[in-house]
């Protein structure tokens, strides 16, 4: 975008560079964490897990923007980990480190989120939502590059993937179009957080795994016990009755 001019390229400074590399680094690892949970457990399960973003995003906020939330917004909270924790002992995919993967994306992501919030406001320093992300993506590409390199190696060369027996070709494809829908999904997703609060954000994004557990459970024809279904469904009741005590603003203290 930068290169055909559809986007200005933005006037960086040292000092932003520097403040943005940590958003890079939890950016980063939110996405390892993300995929190294989907490659131990279910799909469903995974976002079933990450479903406890508010609780994550309540906490990060109090402690970096300083949002202290009502009595009643903690307690909504309550059905969200008690239908996570009831979704996980009937897992039938369960495994420690698939659980902790999804538990970890969720801290890295929801800091990443509440980070660059914290940036936006600054409006003397702020960039634009887009160019904030394209940077945190450029950056996180050199971070994560290396470490690739190092880990897969010749794994990933097209002799080592036709041996495995896959379709180069079907493979280097399903990438780029997951590539290009993940990286829409992102920036859509950061357009949405320059407009509301990282709270918010993260109720709206559990939208989203409703969609997600649905879909995977469906095209994987993922086998969901009943108890498990009743986790899941107690778990975003929760998400709902979460982000309606949200709208509620304390009424003002008269004298």
């Amino acid at each position: 975008m930068w290169i055909t001019g559809i986007l200005g390229r933005p006037k960086i400074s040292g000092a932003q560079l520097v403040a943005i590399l940590p958003l890079a680094i939890v950016h980063t690892m939110g996405n390892l964490f993300t995929n190294m949970s989907l490659g131990k457990v279910a799909v469903s399960f995974t976002h079933t897990i990450k479903a406890m973003e508010p609780f994550f995003s309540v906490l990060l906020s109090a402690l970096f923007l300083g949002e202290l939330p009502t009595v009643w917004v903690v307690l909504s909270l309550l059905p969200i980990v008690g239908g996570v924790a009831l979704a996980s002992l009937t897992e039938a995919s369960f495994n420690w480190a698939g659980f902790w993967s999804a538990m970890a994306s969720n801290v890295t992501f929801q800091s990443r989120n509440v980070l660059s919030k914290k940036l936006m406001v600054k409006k003397e320093e702020s960039l634009d939502n887009i160019n904030l992300f394209s940077i945190i993506t450029v950056m996180s590409f050199f971070l994560l590059a290396p470490v690739a390199f190092l880990t897969e190696g010749i794994k990933i060369t097209p002799t080592a993937l036709q041996s495995a027996g896959l379709n180069v070709k079907q493979v280097l494809t399903r990438s780029f179009l997951a590539a290009l829908c993940f990286h829409a999904y992102q920036q859509v997703s950061y357009m949405i957080l320059a407009r509301v609060s990282p709270v918010t954000h993260s109720v709206g994004n559990c939208v989203k795994r409703v969609v997600v557990i649905v879909t995977s459970v469906l095209f994987f024809r993922t086998p969901v016990s009943p108890i498990n279904s009743l986790g899941t469904a107690i778990a975003l009741a929760g998400v709902f009755l979460y982000s309606q005590l949200k709208r509620l603003k304390p009424k003002p203290k008269t004298a």
